[in-house]
């Protein structure tokens, strides 16, 4: 055969655009950015992640809540003699403080907030870079119109990101450390959803003008027609996903997710051969999270304390170890056959070896204020089953069961969890402030339960250096004030005993209210001051870290009308250099006020003089 020398090369521009060549390329090429960045912020996690090892708040949840055999109760543990603090509070001179200073106030640019948004400057700038990344892999060197194929290969490049930050144990939140939970990931599912079902329906559409354009069936074929059943799929996930189905109708939005994603699955792998190699790892994520689930799970005996019509309290007794302070479960209640709907609760007590409360059953402790379906019904259940038990106690002649007194339902729960926690460690900051709104005090309750357990039962084994606490807490009414105000007075009196130590603990409490009514049935709380006004947290923060303010501390709870209180005032000062912590739960209003104040305080540069400001918010919306 004769030798026709070597074939020529076809210039690039000439050569056709080989979509199955180059666009997987491209996915590969996204694939090694986001990984990339995201070992970036688990490498920076990486100090705070060995801290909570050391100090036992990592990975001591990790499978589940544990329960004692040995049936003992509540003992008091003295308070060590010595039980100063391993680590002194320290100022970095020279170079190094500024050093600090700068990055505390470049760090407080992320803290800052915008109404109805939802997210924080750290977290749009996170979905920014995220949304740039994708437009690019998308449109260079890319014939979109004429071969939409790129957009198709990285909406299939979102199926590992979508499902890593949307199971509730996921890997990166055993890496970021306690605080960084399904909860504080999952912007970052919604939104990598939403950019598979731009990227689908990018791909999609110039897809179908293509076939309009050239007169060809938009349907008939397999690939086209399961093409078009994902992009439905995807579409119904997408807006059923949206924030007012969420909201209003919770139990459909949960079911067609579930279904619609599988459904999902099926079609794209028959529309595409491309698709398996990135339905795998997500198979993985939620193979694991299910396994999770399952060694996590529990069933335990329990009982409901209906407190008036407003809030239902949850006893688990003799649980005794395996959560945290400020992690929430996932709690089912067996009654009236509403065995299927789960619901997540913030856990208001510490471990019983560390928790203060005295006058609640000893265990793990829930709060669910009646104010949807599933609450409503809970307390309705709860208030009748209790009137029916006092009508049996006065046909038998029991006298005993009064109004006045509590009556405990028994029932049987299932626990899935814990998950969360409180990413700020009070024990590391002399100051530290916890805002609640309504029943956001089921988060900072357990968490003020855990600091002062730590620092006056416990002795401050771990080196807490916590000195001074103000805790506020911000109601519509005073009566809301009992669902709460019997732990509150364990807690207070708890830290009212540690006045005579060598390290004593100072803890003030705010309650405001903003409804005048019954201000008389305000409980004796020691060092607590009642204001009939909606407060600043902002002003809060700024008084409490005002150094020129007098200490002047009360025994017994006072009522005011006005904003003169200064919790700065109630608190003995701290010298600068101790640090101050800032934990706030409630509705999204009070944590983007939250946010802010902080922005501003690390801003101004006070923030650096305090020796640094750390900030935890917990929010629950759907």
């Amino acid at each position: 055969m004769a030798d026709t020398g070597t074939p020529p090369v076809i210039p690039i521009e000439f050569q056709q655009y080989n979509s199955y060549l180059v666009d997987p390329q491209w996915q590969r090429k996204f694939s090694i950015v986001w990984s990339s960045a995201l070992a970036f912020f688990v490498v920076l996690s990486l100090p705070y992640l060995v801290r909570s090892i050391r100090n036992g708040r990592a990975y001591s949840t990790l499978f589940g809540i544990s329960e004692g055999l040995t049936g003992k109760e509540y003992a008091a543990i003295s308070v060590s003699a010595n039980g100063t603090s391993r680590r002194r509070s320290t100022v970095s001179p020279g170079l190094a403080r500024q050093a600090e200073k700068v990055m505390g106030i470049f760090g407080s640019i992320f803290y800052w907030m915008l109404p109805g948004i939802g997210l924080n400057a750290g977290q749009i700038l996170i979905i920014t870079g995220y949304i740039v990344l994708v437009v690019l892999c998308i449109v260079l060197d890319a014939p979109l119109v004429s071969n939409s194929n790129r957009a198709g290969f990285i909406a299939l490049a979102q199926f590992p990101i979508v499902f890593l930050f949307a199971t509730k144990n996921s890997i990166v939140s055993l890496l970021l450390g306690p605080g960084n939970g399904y909860e504080k990931l999952n912007f970052i599912h919604r939104w990598s959803g939403r950019i598979m079902f731009l990227g689908a329906v990018l791909h999609g559409s110039l897809w179908i003008r293509n076939h309009l354009q050239y007169d060809l069936p938009i349907l008939g074929q397999q690939k086209e027609t399961s093409g078009v059943a994902s992009l439905g799929l995807l579409g119904v996930i997408v807006l059923t996903s949206l924030r007012p189905v969420r909201r209003f109708c919770y139990e459909i939005f949960y079911i067609i997710h579930m279904l619609s994603f599988i459904a999902f699955f099926v079609t794209i792998c028959y529309h595409t051969l491309y698709a398996a190699p990135y339905i795998f790892p997500p198979m993985a994520f939620y193979g694991l999270d299910i396994l999770m689930r399952m060694v996590r799970h529990r069933i335990k005996d329990a009982v409901l304390v209906p407190i008036g019509n407003q809030m239902t309290l949850i006893h688990v007794p003799y649980a005794t170890s395996g959560w945290i302070a400020g992690q929430h479960v996932r709690l089912r209640v067996f009654f009236s056959g509403r065995i299927f709907e789960s619901h997540p609760l913030s856990i208001f007590s510490a471990p019983p070896d560390v928790s203060c409360i005295t006058s609640m059953p000893q265990g793990l402790s829930l709060g669910a204020r009646a104010i949807g379906d599933w609450t409503k019904a809970l307390n309705q259940y709860a208030l009748q089953t209790a009137s029916e038990i006092r009508t049996l106690s006065d046909e038998k002649g029991a006298h005993h069961v009064t109004q006045e007194v509590p009556v405990e339902i028994p029932v049987q729960v299932m626990l899935d969890g814990p998950y969360g926690g409180c990413s700020v460690d009070l024990g590391h900051y002399e100051t530290a402030l916890l805002f609640a709104g309504g029943s956001g005090i089921t988060f900072t309750l357990g968490v003020l339960d855990d600091i002062v357990g730590r620092c006056v039962r416990k002795g401050r084994l771990n080196g807490e250096r916590t000195k001074r606490i103000e805790f506020a807490w911000c109601v519509r009414s005073f009566g809301s004030i009992d669902w709460f105000a019997p732990a509150l007075m364990d807690i207070a009196n708890v830290a009212a005993s540690s006045s005579t130590s060598s390290t004593p603990l100072d803890l003030h409490i705010s309650i405001y209210v903003t409804c005048l009514c019954n201000p008389e049935a305000v409980l004796p709380i020691p060092n607590c001051d009642v204001t009939i006004i909606r407060p600043s947290v902002y002003r809060v923060l700024r008084d409490l870290t005002d150094p020129r303010k007098p200490a002047s501390k009360g025994e017994l709870p006072t009522t005011h009308s006005d904003m003169n209180v200064n919790v700065g005032s109630k608190l003995p000062c701290v010298e600068d250099g101790g640090g101050l912590a800032v934990c706030a739960s409630g509705p999204e209003g009070l944590i983007r006020e939250a946010a802010n104040a902080v922005a501003r305080i690390q801003m101004s540069g006070r923030g650096g003089e305090l020796g640094g400001v750390g900030l935890h918010t917990e929010i629950f919306t759907l």
